[in-house]
């Protein structure tokens, strides 16, 4: 069941008695929607900009299973021009600091004109740390979305609000603070730093060099387990990108993906001594059909469809011995499934858009 409290858009920014009877309404809310259901029921608050206020207000609650803002000022009022607001703003944040219940708050960053980007962020560095669950995150940097989302625009932007149901679908099995920490970590992710990928053993496949210069493109992968070379052939940092769509890259997929799992390495002086590469950058990107609009008018795209991003520094570590970029390639087998990636000098900031274009033109050029 979904049910919207709408106050008519009071100014309750500015107003501290008007957010208190938001407060009690909603209260109310609350419990008559759970008299309707079995006892012990537990609900998911949501609220947008000052709503995610009232929300926060509601707690400590039994009743209450974990909370989501979007767009809220968490770290201090729009305006402070009543008492009240203060007292409310302080009683959240004892809420934030003492009480278990999950809080994620969804920022959207530089695009948010109506908010400072950091009052939105949940920042508990000198927090307990057997507090409940928290995280901020910004739509800038969010996995999934193509761009920073504006504060009004934070409510039907279809890349939020799919992961915001997903993620509240999926809490209903979680029981413990824990579980629905996971959740939340599954849904709305940064976008991937350096670290991410782990170091694991590297076994030695039957591999396929490629030429200097030349860039990876797989249109049908094989079921079999391949390796294909890019020779690093420059002391110079170079940039590595690389795209994979309906495969999984470290732990990174979209939604409905094929078996194929991709692996990017630095293979020194022979084929079998091979150090997994960091990335820099690792998201999913939209996966436009190469033969229809995008995204398509009135449908937009499909958020559970994507192709994974990855974006490395590379450098030449050895002046005597050949250097390879190793793209390692199982489980693969789909039609669906294709790769594209190349190296190419830091300074050519255009390796993203050169190597997508190129690769959806030979898609074209052998009918898809």
């Amino acid at each position: 069941m979904n049910k919207l409290v709408d106050f008519n858009e009071d100014f309750s920014a500015l107003h501290g008695p008007t957010l208190l009877s938001q407060r009690e309404y909603t209260s109310a809310a609350v419990g008559y929607i759970l008299s309707l259901y079995p006892p012990n029921t537990q609900i998911i608050v949501m609220g947008h900009s000052m709503g995610g206020i009232v929300a926060m207000s509601l707690l400590p609650s039994s009743d209450i299973f974990a909370i989501i803002t979007m767009s809220t000022p968490h770290s201090l009022p729009p305006a402070r021009l009543d008492a009240r607001i203060e007292a409310i703003y302080k009683a959240s944040w004892n809420a934030l600091r003492n009480d278990s219940t999950p809080v994620l708050s969804i920022c959207g960053g530089a695009t948010d004109l109506l908010i400072p980007s950091e009052t939105c962020s949940i920042d508990l560095r000198d927090t307990n740390s057997t507090v409940g669950w928290r995280k901020s995150i910004f739509t800038t940097c969010m996995e999934g979305t193509w761009t920073g989302v504006g504060h009004r625009e934070m409510v039907w932007c279809h890349q939020v609000r799919w992961r915001v149901a997903r993620a509240a679908l999926e809490l209903g099995k979680a029981k413990t603070s824990a579980e629905k920490g996971a959740v939340f970590d599954r849904w709305f992710r940064d976008i991937v730093q350096e670290g991410f990928i782990s170091s694991t053993t590297f076994l030695p496949v039957p591999a396929i060099h490629l030429a200097d210069g030349h860039n990876l493109f797989l249109r049908e992968t094989e079921a079999h387990t391949k390796m294909y070379l890019l020779p690093v052939a420059t002391s110079e940092e170079q940039q590595f990108t690389l795209y994979v769509s309906q495969g999984k890259v470290g732990s990174l997929s979209p939604y409905h993906a094929s078996y194929m799992e991709v692996s990017v390495w630095h293979c020194i002086g022979s084929e079998d001594n091979c150090q997994p590469v960091q990335p820099r950058m690792l998201h999913l990107i939209p996966n436009p059909a190469w033969d229809k609009r995008f995204p398509v008018n009135e449908e937009g795209v499909d958020e559970s469809d994507g192709v994974v991003h990855f974006e490395a520094g590379v450098r030449s570590l050895s002046h005597d011995r050949p250097e390879w970029i190793a793209v390692k390639v199982s489980g693969g087998g789909d039609r669906r499934s294709w790769i594209v990636g190349g190296l190419a000098s830091s300074q050519n900031v255009t390796i993203d858009e050169s190597l997508f274009g190129t690769f959806l033109q030979r898609l074209t050029a052998y009918g898809g």
